[in-house]
This record gives structure tokens, sequence and C-alpha cells, in this order.
């Protein structure tokens, strides 16, 4: 009899161990800096909405060439949006239009009339600002310091590091903190981040490893 009482026991306890023997390991809390997602993925335009008629293509070596065939403006929007984040990128100008990463971005449906948003500037050219924030219908905002603005290569690949955190804006450029600006008249806080082929004609620029980090609190 006391055998027969027992037997349940021993086969719960058992099953018990079998079941943790088998059972998921409770994942471990990601690290500082493994919180980076890739974006672009380098094969194709999953998570990434064409805006306007300018030519976007990804080329080996998972490059991503954008083209401007038209004279108007072209973009390439992410399909998620973006609150706060970080982002890492290459840029390479190998025409003479220029570019920008446009974030909290919004456009009129189907155009490339962007109607919220600023810009962190793209520019090879010296004294154009690349790393300086224009846009939300307010031209301007601010520009890097003078010894700042020879950071930007010329017909090579720059990389570019942008921040924004609530109206906190960060852009660094080379290894070089160019700008950090806290808008005193935020006007957008929340949209997608686009890639800009300015309007003219005359955009050929080349991105690679793009990179964010999602600080979004919602």
């Amino acid at each position: 009899m006391r055998l027969l009482r027992t037997l349940p026991i021993a086969l719960a306890v058992s099953a018990a161990l079998v079941s943790s023997a088998f059972a998921q390991p409770t994942p471990r809390p990601k690290l500082p800096g493994e919180d980076w997602v890739q974006i672009f993925n380098g094969k194709d335009l999953t998570g990434w909405q064409k805006i306007g008629d300018e030519q976007w293509n990804v080329e080996p070596g998972g490059i991503l060439h954008g083209v401007a065939v038209t004279k108007a403006y072209g973009y390439l929007k992410t399909e998620k949006n973006y609150k706060d984040f970080q982002l890492s990128m290459h840029f390479k100008c190998d025409g003479d239009g220029n570019s920008g990463v446009f974030f909290h971005s919004e456009f009129k449906p189907g155009t490339p009339t962007i109607t919220q948003g600023l810009q962190f500037e793209i520019d090879c050219q010296a004294m154009h600002h690349t790393g300086g924030l224009y846009g939300d219908g307010r031209n301007w905002i601010v520009w890097p310091a003078p010894e700042n603005e020879m950071v930007v290569r010329r017909g090579e690949w720059n990389e570019y590091v942008l921040t924004v955190v609530g109206n906190r804006y960060i852009a660094r450029l080379n290894g070089v903190q160019v700008v950090d600006f806290t808008d005193p008249q935020p006007k957008s806080f929340d949209g997608g981040i686009s890639l800009q082929l300015h309007s003219g004609g005359t955009g050929d620029m080349k991105f690679r490893e793009i990179w964010l980090r999602d600080l979004t609190q919602r």
C-alpha cells in the first residue's frame, strides 16, 4: 500500500524534472550596443517606400544607389516611424546634387512633397554644411562650426552617426561631432526616416551599412 501511495508522487516529480530539462532558457537582457538593427538589408528595398520618380537600386556589395532621373525631388522612406533613435550609416557623393537624411518625415499622399520633418544635410562640397539641420518650413536652423565644414570627404565614403532624442539633435561626421542642437521650437515629433535626392536632376548618391537603435518610448 505504501508503494501505491508514493508512486503518483514519484511520477509527478519525474515529469517536473523532464519538463524543466526541456524548458526554454530565460533570454538574457541585451547588453549595451546589442540593440542595433540593420534597417537596410543590403539585398533589396524591404522595409522602405519609394517616394517620387527617382531611381533607387541595390548594387553588389550591399550598396544602395540613388540616381536623379527627373528634375523633381525623390526620397526613400522607412515604412516604420521613429520618434527617438540613433542612426549609423555610410554615404558617398558621386554627383553634384546634394542629399539629406530626413527624420519625423511625412509626405503629401502620392507626391514627393514633404509636409513635415527636418533633415541632416549631406553635401560633399566644402562649406555646404553637411551635418547641419534644415526643414520644417524654417529653412536652415543650424550649421556646423566653421572648423567642421571641412570634415566631409568628397569622392570617398563618409560615416554618419545621427541622434534624435526629443528636441535634441546630434550629428557626428567621420568621428567628429559637428552639430549638437536643442530645438527651442520643434514642429515634428514622429515619422519616417527618409533619404533624399535633391531636385535638379544631378543627384547621384550611394549609401551602405544603415543601422538603427530605436530609442522610442510609445
